[in-house]
């Protein structure tokens, strides 16, 4: 069985949704497991986890141009795995999630395959084309990203939005990195 860990933070919840997203997806492949950690709460059973994990995808709003505090925290703390290389060729990807359409959630994504190079890990990019109607809500890959998931939520509950196409756009994505962990032999 191969092992994915969608480690992500999230503030309001808009975020987490995708993160949902990104683990069911990936986990519909069959001979993957998948699970959810929330960065915020990592324990020594967590890190365990992302020892153990082929492929991990790394997730945060976008807050000022870039990923989380609580987020950067924890890559910081994965400063101990980078000594032992503890990470080296495991798929990785990324996924972010903010209010406005750009938001510079580009700069998040770079943040985070910057800290997969930096641990030696494999990269996965969406594999999306770009939307027949970009910015519509129904739309896959709406916002057209191809280094990983960018996500816009409104200003309401996690669970008005962010819209449809861009949960599914997760899901495809997740599903894509547990396909990737099978065929790179990491399990």
């Amino acid at each position: 069985m191969s092992r994915v860990v969608v480690a992500f933070h999230s503030g309001y919840g808009h975020t987490r949704s995708v993160a949902q997203a990104v683990k069911e997806g990936a986990a519909s492949v069959p001979g993957v497991i998948a699970e959810l950690l929330d960065v915020t709460q990592a324990s020594e059973a967590s890190w365990a986890a992302l020892a153990a994990a082929d492929a991990i995808v790394f997730g945060s709003p976008t807050y000022m141009g870039g990923a989380s505090a609580d987020f950067k925290k924890f890559a910081d703390e994965s400063a101990k795995v980078w000594f032992t290389q503890g990470w080296k060729n495991k798929v990785a990807g990324g996924f972010t999630c903010s209010l406005n359409m750009s938001g510079d959630k580009y700069s998040t994504l770079m943040y985070f395959v910057t800290l997969a190079m930096q641990h030696g890990m494999i990269w996965v990019g969406t594999g999306m084309m770009p939307p027949r109607q970009p910015g519509h809500p129904d739309e896959i890959n709406r916002l057209g990203s191809s280094i990983g998931v960018m996500a816009q939520a409104d200003n309401v509950p996690p669970d008005q939005s962010p819209p449809a196409g861009d949960i599914e756009t997760a899901r495809l994505y997740g599903k894509r990195i547990g396909e990737m962990s099978v065929k790179t032999g990491a399990a």
